[in-house]
């Protein structure tokens, strides 16, 4: 580096920040800010005339009490500033001139010895070169400085100021004393401190200094950090007033375009009832204009025949003149249009209902749950609102808005409770089973995910039972199915130990019992209220259809039947039957006659036992596949539900199927005791425990279940 750009560095280096002159006698604050004594008492005069006792340091705005004596004189001077003035005299005419050190004349130093470490002047110089012993020191000429030659100066050994003491560099450190001294201190003030070198004592203080240099450097990191996380939250903020004042904006702009086409719309209706009015009164007019004319025509003539007063013209007209005259009094007169009275109403005053809202919550941060519910209980969806930490946060201005709507779009009405510590509680009333829409923002943003979908599905609990007829107590009761008419709810047990069946009424009355030929296996109402008996012989097996008092009908033909096992019907009048010799589920015309779709399960050897059709599938269940089997309208596999176990959603032993009238499906979960409930996409809803084998089941058009076991006379009722 060139020297007089190293003098420009350093006469930077030792300026003052409040004189932004060379600093003189520079102490150091506190704050390791360097000043003029002068500049920091005159800052120190002017704080105690404004009735102060403090200042602050004009760099770091750091707070620092005024001293009693008004001077910071006591201050520690800065080593390093002085060793840089010291340096600046030698080429700064403006700063004070170096001094001989060699001399007691106080000439100015024109030279330097970096073996003596001692400035020099002409004389003292001369002599220095002439004696033998420094003839050979390293001198150089103050004006002939280079810049290696200003570093080693500026970093040039200490000197003991003491009095005798001058020649005396400062080679020791006294730990007791915590001051650097020379060697006849060491004799002389410090005997028997503990001293160390010089350069010992600093690496060890460098190596503390420097850990302290480390911690603050790393804070000084977190703090940038922190003031680039502030200033991206200001610019965030910057951005969102400019979004939401551009929002109003908008917003206004609107509401000014519709109020123009409201005003335009209204102009519209006022030029239609103008134009309508004018065109009344107008035809008013108009014929009262044209009878005045007949009548002054009229008038004219009868005056002109009497101002003439001729005999003959007066016998002549006075007929005609009688009879027009006539004919206009007593022509009737039009009514007189009164307009209706018009008035302009506003049924509601323009009010401004937009506001600013200053909140510390992050939208984008709040969280929110929500869990599938049952209807008949009262639900609710949770929201927390937390603030850009992701803590959670309260904002009374805060404006939560939920909106529920069911699977048909129908909004639901929700209520809100504010547990005024950042969570809101939405409950609702859910009346029907399916997904739900939940739509939720937090001061006008949409949660993140937003809509949430809710499943709500029906949870069934046992009301009462109702047992079959007759005493059976010396028979073991085996009841092979159930059934409910959709048209009047009456319901019907099949009971293979009486060889029939049994009627009650839908409010489960008993009826009557009918015998049937065979064994009853199945048993299903048609669309019509007439009940279809599957029943097994040893020769053939039967359709047989009754009417719903029980009187026989016919027989349906049955060559499609191997062993049958379960009948059901679809809406449509298809019969639905498994059969447990091929293993095949068959579909067969309403009247039987026509087989329409087989279906078996691919890779399962096992028989079906139960049947249903809905939404153009059906769904079949395996008891020892420990599943259901799920196929499409034309009998192609699509997907198992379940699995062997006895965890929500596994079976042991699956039996009876029903879809209720919340489009749930059933099963009779036989071997793990109890009901489980299902979406129609298989997903585990709920469950009902502690039932003795459930076998079969059915519900009515109210949305109870009739469950049946196989090793009881009662049907268990659910609700």
């Amino acid at each position: 580096m060139d020297v007089k750009q190293l003098f420009k560095i350093i006469k930077k280096e030792a300026e003052c920040p409040l004189c932004l002159e060379t600093v003189k006698n520079p102490k150091t604050l506190p704050c390791l800010h360097s000043f003029c004594l002068e500049c920091l008492d005159k800052l120190a005069n002017f704080a105690r005339r404004q009735l102060q006792t403090k200042i602050k340091c004009p760099v770091c705005q750091t707070s620092f009490s005024i001293p009693d004596t008004d001077t910071f004189a006591n201050l520690p001077s800065s080593f390093h500033l002085n060793r840089l003035v010291d340096v600046l005299a030698l080429h700064d005419s403006t700063v004070q001139v170096q001094k001989c050190n060699s001399c007691d004349e106080s000439n100015p130093a024109t030279s330097y010895c970096f073996v003596c470490q001692s400035f020099m002047c002409e004389s003292c110089f001369q002599a220095h070169q002439r004696l033998k012993a420094t003839r050979d020191h390293r001198n150089v000429l103050i004006d002939k400085l280079q810049a290696q030659d200003v570093q080693e100066l500026i970093e040039r050994p200490i000197m003991c100021s003491k009095k005798y003491h001058k020649d005396q560099p400062l080679e020791f450190y006294c730990q007791d004393c915590k001051v650097l001294i020379c060697h006849k201190c060491s004799v002389v003030s410090h005997n028997r401190h503990n001293m160390t070198d010089t350069q010992q004592a600093a690496q060890e203080q460098k190596i503390q200094m420097a850990e302290a240099v480390a911690k603050l450097k790393a804070e000084v990191l977190l703090y940038e950090n922190e003031i680039k996380k502030q200033t991206e939250l200001r610019d965030k903020n910057v951005t969102d007033i400019m979004n939401a004042e551009k929002k109003m904006t908008d917003s206004v702009e609107e509401w000014i375009r519709n109020l123009r086409e409201h005003e335009k719309k209204m102009k519209q209706k006022f030029r239609e009832i103008y134009e309508a009015e004018q065109k009344q009164h107008g035809t008013r007019l108009e014929n009262l204009e044209l009878i005045t004319t007949q009548m002054k025509s009229c008038l004219e003539r009868g005056q002109g025949v009497l101002e003439r007063n001729i005999s003959a013209e007066i016998l002549q007209t006075n007929h005609t003149i009688l009879q027009r005259c006539d004919e206009l009094i007593n022509a009737r007169k039009s009514d007189r249009y009164k307009s209706p009275y018009l008035n302009y109403l506003v049924k509601k005053k323009f009010d401004i209902f937009d506001q600013i809202l200053v909140t510390k919550t992050d939208s984008s941060m709040c969280l929110i749950e929500v869990n599938d519910s049952v209807i008949g209980r009262e639900p609710n969806v949770v929201v927390f609102t937390r603030d850009s930490d992701g803590l959670q946060c309260y904002q009374e201005d805060d404006e939560i808005k939920v909106d529920i709507f069911t699977t048909d779009g129908d909004h639901l009405k929700t209520e809100l409770k504010d547990s005024k510590d950042g969570k809101y509680t939405v409950t609702y009333s859910p009346q029907c089973v399916g997904p739900h829409t939940v739509e939720i923002q937090v001061n006008g943003q949409p949660l993140t995910g937003s809509p949430f979908v809710v499943q709500v599905h029906h949870q069934y609990q046992r009301a009462f039972h109702f047992n079959l007829k007759e005493d059976i107590s010396l028979r073991i009761p085996i009841i092979t199915g159930i059934a409910v008419s959709d048209k009047t709810g009456a319901i019907a047990v099949a009971c293979s130990h009486l060889g029939g069946f049994q009627l009650f009424s839908s409010d489960r009355k008993f009826q009557r019992e009918v015998k049937v030929d065979g064994i009853p296996s199945s048993l299903a109402f048609t669309g019509c209220g007439d009940l279809l008996i599957l029943s097994l012989t040893s020769k053939n097996n039967k359709l047989c259809l009754f009417s719903e008092e029980g009187q026989f009908i016919k027989h349906i033909n049955d060559k499609h039947l191997k062993k049958p096992q379960h009948l059901s019907i679809a809406s449509d009048g298809r019969l639905i039957i498994t059969d447990h010799a091929s293993k095949e589920v068959k579909v067969l015309s309403p009247d039987g006659n026509d087989q329409l779709v087989s279906m078996t399960a691919p890779n399962c050897d096992k028989y079906p036992e139960c049947a249903i059709y809905h939404q153009n599938k059906f769904y079949v269940s395996y008891p020892e596949a420990h599943c259901i089997k799920v196929f499409d309208k034309t009998g192609v596999y699509i997907h198992d539900i379940g699995c062997k176990g006895s965890s929500d959603g596994q079976f042991q032993c699956p039996r009876g199927l029903v879809i209720d009238k919340y489009n749930q499906l059933i099963v009779c979960d036989a071997n793990n005791l109890r009901l489980q409930i299902f979406t129609l996409r298989g997903k585990f809803l709920s469950k009902c425990l502690n039932f003795p084998r459930p076998a079969y089941c059915a519900s009515n058009n109210n949305g109870d279940l009739f469950l049946t076991s196989r090793l009881l006379d009662c049907i268990s009722v659910l609700r």
